[in-house]
């Protein structure tokens, strides 16, 4: 396997332990979905529709079969020394809302000051993409993403800011399409030196 290549949880019932539907229920669903929406699941237009719904749903909560643990623990002492921040700024978010299943869409900044070890960068990107791909709040999300950084990586401090509008409140309910949400967790040194979480505000500004 290539190292790069995220480690796969074995398949579990689901998170709640109970038993996973399969394909076939799965699309069966989708078809009483449609159904219920007041449109022929049999017209030519839709016959396809349950299928691709299934695989759509695969790639939006793959989330649930990857390890972000197992994402961070390959990590690179021969540093120089270097002790400063390590910032990823403007990672892609797309994950869904827990409440309505629609689209969350926005961006992320992931920063970290570095003891002893570091992480490639491409880690906390998929990091990102491994909480993000899950039915989510923001609130959670952003929590999860620092968390597990420092847990693992154990630096001398996280900082994540998350950006993005929900679908929920911009295309439905509400109908606020200019608004967006920003969250933020704060662990270690972004939080208790003031002028590291000024600097780090200020380089993802």
């Amino acid at each position: 396997m290539n190292a790069n290549t995220p480690t796969i949880v074995p398949e579990t019932p689901s998170a709640s332990g109970l038993r996973r539907p399969d394909r076939a229920e799965a699309e069966a669903a989708v078809r009483t979905l449609l159904l219920w929406a007041g449109d022929d699941p049999d017209r030519e237009g839709l016959l396809g529709t349950p299928d691709r719904v299934a695989r759509s749903y695969e790639e939006f909560f793959s989330g649930y079969s990857v390890d972000p643990v197992a994402i961070l623990q390959r990590t690179f002492e021969e540093t120089d020394g270097y002790d400063e921040m390590v910032l990823l700024r403007d990672i892609r978010l797309e994950s869904h809302c827990e409440h309505h299943m629609v689209p969350i869409i926005g961006k992320a900044h992931v920063a970290y000051l570095p003891d002893r070890r570091v992480v490639g960068i491409s880690k906390l990107a998929r990091v990102v993409d491994v909480y993000a791909h899950r039915l989510q709040i923001q609130e959670k999300l952003t929590a999860q993403i620092a968390n597990a950084i420092n847990d693992v990586l154990q630096p001398k401090g996280v900082a994540v800011v998350i950006e993005a509008a929900h679908q929920c409140m911009t295309t439905r309910g509400v109908h606020k399409p200019e608004v967006s949400m920003v969250t933020s967790r704060m662990l270690g040194s972004f939080r208790t030196d003031a002028a590291l979480r000024k600097e780090f505000l200020s380089l993802i500004r």
